[in-house]
């Protein structure tokens, strides 16, 4: 009986270990890691002129995306030991011990050298510049702040701000007012979502030691009332795209409309100051940024079909 046991055991084990693929993924935190390369896509085509060189968008997008995934692989090697206190961390490759400590470093150092290279030979030194100190303040400057500092939440919404620049300068090898208010609108669209995962997670966040707003006795009210301000800052930042040019009346108005369903979810999680409340706004924010960069893209192309209009009427 005994040994049927063990065997049924440990063939539990052999089914619950994931695919080395699916390690693979999540060490890179792909679908983070995906999010990244959209924006960093939607940059790009927001800075090109009529016509998108496909081929720089392509190694944009690929040198974007391994950049991403080494930053991910560095961050859980150095959250290895806080992942494991973790509930929704604690079955990550590291933790779970799936691949070594050795293996996670060699995996996120090649990502990242394939990244710049990328982006350094195909595309232009501007954009892998941004890249590598993206890497470097997600690895070197964010991860440590996370058990340090309340504050860390938006030196983390500052990494998230860059990847549409990286897209931005590859397409322009400069920084433009566009790409500016782009890169403003992904900074501050990243605290509401932050701030109503640290309250979704609130225990979570404590046992693994990190310095979260929601961590701290009293503060729910006022991580709740940060939230509502900064999805109201939403609506006039994004209007200043259309005034800078880069989109039009569409953009403005559906920029608007989402500015506002965002502005009220976080009202409803500061009224309510519950996990619930937190879980609503949370699910808010994800919609919140396909939605704005679909609008961001088909705004865009209506003014480029304008121009080509005029241009040869």
């Amino acid at each position: 009986m005994e040994s049927t046991t063990a065997t049924n055991e440990s063939s539990e084990q052999l089914v619950k270990k994931p695919s080395i693929f699916a390690t693979y993924a999540e060490l890179a935190k792909i679908r983070l890691s995906l999010l990244t390369v959209v924006t960093a896509g939607v940059g790009f085509v927001m800075a090109s002129p009529l016509g998108i060189d496909w081929k720089t968008l392509f190694f944009t997008v690929l040198g974007t995306l391994a950049c991403a995934c080494s930053a991910s692989a560095l961050n859980q090697l150095s959250e290895h030991q806080k992942d494991v206190k973790m509930e929704r961390t604690k079955e990550r490759p590291l933790p779970a011990g799936y691949v070594s400590k050795i293996h996670a470093f060699v995996f996120g150092i090649l990502l990242g050298y394939i990244g710049i290279a990328l982006l350094s030979f195909f595309v232009n030194v501007e954009s892998a510049g941004i890249a590598f100190a993206t890497i470097l303040l997600y690895v070197l400057v964010y991860t440590p702040l996370k058990t340090r500092t309340s504050l860390n939440t938006f030196v983390g919404a500052v990494v998230g701000a860059l990847p549409p620049l990286i897209g931005w300068v590859g397409a322009t090898g400069g920084l433009g007012r566009g790409g500016i208010v782009l890169a403003g609108i992904l900074f501050i669209w990243q605290i509401p979502h932050f701030l109503a995962l640290a309250c979704m997670y609130k225990e979570d966040y404590d046992r693994g030691g990190f310095k979260m707003l929601t961590a701290f006795g009293g503060s729910e009210e006022f991580t709740a009332r940060i939230s509502v301000i900064t999805s109201m800052c939403l609506i006039p930042l994004s209007l200043l795209l259309t005034i800078v040019g880069a989109t039009g009346i569409f953009f403005a108005v559906s920029a608007t409309l989402l500015g506002l369903h965002l502005t009220w979810k976080s009202f409803g999680f500061w009224k309510a100051q519950s996990i619930e409340s937190a879980r609503s706004l949370f699910f808010a924010t994800i919609v919140y940024l396909p939605l704005l960069l679909m609008c961001m893209l088909i705004s865009r192309t209506t003014i480029e079909w304008i121009d080509m209009t005029v241009l040869h009427g």
